[in-house]
């Protein structure tokens, strides 16, 4: 109803009712029907707990016994197995007086609320940031009766699961009783009620954990035809197939004292296949699992899984297989049969990762092959990479990387391995630690830390290069100079100091001496040292202490400076060991190059046309100028 103020504004008041005592095992329910009878909105209304009966029985079929109330102690000493008894009941009846709320309450700047889990097994008690608790004498009885009406709100019960309560957010009452004011600067959660989780019911489940490998999914997440998974690699003992078990749940009770019944698991993937001898079952009470007997890859023909080793294939292009990746330590081998010397053996931008491969045609344009051990009996084309620890090639236009690379014909391709051997080379780019050519064309660049080897040069306009970095990169020199220096910087310091500091102590030496001998006087005639010589001999320990942990921090010092001296000589002394050997004469214009590290210069040298130079290395002479000298070995 509204009423006129003097102000001729309208006031809305709202009826209030006579507090009403009932009895109750729903207080949420009886509180909307207070509302509807008396017509007073329903958030208009709170209660106070005067008490609470809980109640059991065993329903047993037939049984007609009736609810039995239990005492608090009684329902302490419920145990686990009574809650987990889908015989067990239990319920509550409150006892509650309902009233208008019609002044403030002082937990009101509390803003606080109850939430549970899915099952409602965990109740939470949630805390919102900004909330300001004021402490007052009857606060921790008031604060505990709130949570409680508030649980009684969510029908849930009150002083059986919630043993854990007061314990979890005791802190925070120590805080509000000590503070006075405490402000909630973050939300807070703690746990107030805790029944028995049940344990879900498992139903069956197969997975194949190796097709898992397909990478069917570009970065933008379509599907990528180029990479379907032709081949599914797996390595020895390796997880290709499981099988989860169908497994019933366990029962539980939430903190509504309501008993949870677990479904019953549904069965329909049970395995209809068999396995060969290479495919491990492992039997286990959750689980079957299939794993690798050896290295290979998956095979599934005529519901028979097994692990095989050897893949032939005509081609591997987008139309046929689409791109391989299998692992490297994975024991597959392909073999790729197409010849034609006017097709693509690996097609256009395939990617192709393999223990083993042998190619018997072409690698096509843009094409990748990664592999411990590659043949190429075509050609790489411009464009394409090739890398394999062991890598034979006939015509290689492309990048080619591995440990050991032998190529048929060198055609302006680039190599970079430990050791390569080329029969014939005709422009292009190499850099080793050891080369080898047959016979040697125009227009090659090739760089070597310890040997070059040519039988024959029927060309010219070559560079032959000896670069003691070609196994380390320049960023790691510099690295290992500024090192250095600092290091060297760090020994000048320490040195400086405990220069200081043996000045220091060969000045206090006799006094020390002296020092010594009147406290082992002391000592032995019982007498009691001085305060004062005590202190003394606790300092020049402690001094003693400090120069040598600067003596023992200088060797170290020294230590690493002289390790990375000595590594810094060894890279420059090899250069000294390297040679350049030509089984032929020099023919036409051909470039020598020594690479020096320190002094950072490079040495050059052109044979003469037609000399019989046959080994060349670096020479420094007794003035320390560097020259390219024909040396006996």
């Amino acid at each position: 109803m509204g009423l006129l103020s003097k102000d001729g504004e309208t006031v809305t008041t709202v009826a209030s009712i006579t507090p009403i005592i009932v009895r109750t095992s729903n207080v949420a329910k009886e509180l909307l029907q207070v509302s509807l009878t008396y017509k007073v909105p329903v958030n208009s209304l709170d209660f106070h707990l005067l008490g609470t009966q809980t109640f059991t029985k065993s329903s047993v079929e037939g049984s007609g016994e009736d609810w039995v109330e239990l005492t608090s102690d009684e329902v302490k000493d419920l145990k686990e197995d009574d809650f987990l008894n889908p015989k067990f009941e239990l319920k509550q009846v409150h006892e509650i007086e309902i009233y208008s709320i019609t002044e403030s309450n002082p937990l009101e700047s509390i803003d606080m609320s109850i939430g549970g889990n899915a099952t409602l097994c965990k109740i939470y008690l949630t805390i919102k940031a900004g909330s300001v608790a004021h402490y007052y004498e009857t606060f921790q009885e008031d604060f505990v009766h709130l949570i409680n009406k508030k649980k009684l709100r969510a029908n849930l019960m009150i002083g059986v699961f919630d043993s854990v309560m007061v314990q979890n957010f005791g802190e925070l009452l120590a805080k509000i009783r000590v503070q006075g004011t405490y402000r909630f600067e973050t939300q807070e959660r703690y746990l107030v009620a805790q029944g028995y989780e049940p344990i879900e019911t498992v139903n069956d489940k197969l997975i194949l954990h190796y097709e898992s490998k397909r990478q069917n999914m570009d970065e933008h997440g379509r599907v990528d035809y180029a990479k379907r998974g032709y081949v599914m690699s797996a390595v020895k003992d390796e997880l290709l197939i499981e099988y989860i078990k169908a497994k019933r749940g366990e029962n539980g009770r939430n903190c509504r004292g309501e008993f949870i019944l677990p479904k019953e698991p549904i069965i329909k993937f049970e395995p209809t296949f068999t396995t060969g001898e290479k495919i491990t079952v492992i039997d286990t009470p959750k689980s079957i699992e299939y794993r690798a007997g050896a290295g290979g890859y998956v095979t599934f023909e005529g519901g028979v899984y097994n692990i095989n080793t050897e893949v032939e294939v005509t081609e591997i292009s987008f139309k046929t297989t689409g791109s391989i990746d299998t692992q490297l330590d994975a024991d597959v081998s392909i073999n790729v049969k197409e010849k034609d010397s006017m097709k693509d053996a690996i097609g256009q931008g395939m990617e192709v990762t393999v223990h083993s491969i042998n190619i018997e045609g072409n690698v096509g344009p843009n094409a990748k092959v990664t592999a411990k051990k590659a043949t190429v009996d075509g050609q790489v084309h411009q464009s394409a990479i090739i890398r394999a620890d062991e890598l034979t090639i006939n015509v290689h236009k492309g990048t080619a990387y591995g440990k050991d690379v032998h190529i048929t014909r060198l055609e302006h391709g680039s190599v970079e391995a430990d050791k390569v051997t080329i029969t014939q080379a005709t422009g292009g780019k190499i850099r080793a630690r050891e080369i080898i050519i047959e016979v040697l064309g125009s227009h090659v660049k090739m760089a070597a830390s310890h040997r070059i080897e040519i039988r024959k040069i029927v060309g010219g306009e070559n560079q032959l290069i000896i670069d003691p970095m070609i196994n380390e990169s320049d960023e790691n020199l510099h690295e290992r100079s500024d090192q250095m220096a600092q290091v060297k910087n760090s020994i000048r310091d320490i040195k400086k100091e405990l220069e200081g500091y043996e000045q220091t102590w060969r000045e206090n030496t006799p006094a020390m001496d002296d020092l010594k001998r009147k406290l082992t006087h002391y000592k032995a005639n019982g007498i009691k040292m001085p305060i004062a010589f005590v202190q003394k001999y606790q300092q020049y320990q402690l001094f003693r202490e400090k120069l040598e942990a600067l003596r023992n921090e200088l060797k170290s010092k020294e230590d690493q400076y002289a390790w990375l001296a000595e590594k810094h000589t060894a890279l420059q002394a090899g250069i000294f060991e390297a040679r350049i050997i030509n089984h032929d004469r020099w023919h036409n214009h051909n470039e020598i190059i020594f690479k020096l590290i320190d002094p950072h210069v490079d040495v050059f040298y052109i044979p003469s046309d037609n000399s019989e130079e046959r080994v060349l290395g670096l020479y420094q002479d007794e003035d320390g100028a560097f020259s390219i000298k024909v040396m006996s070995q």
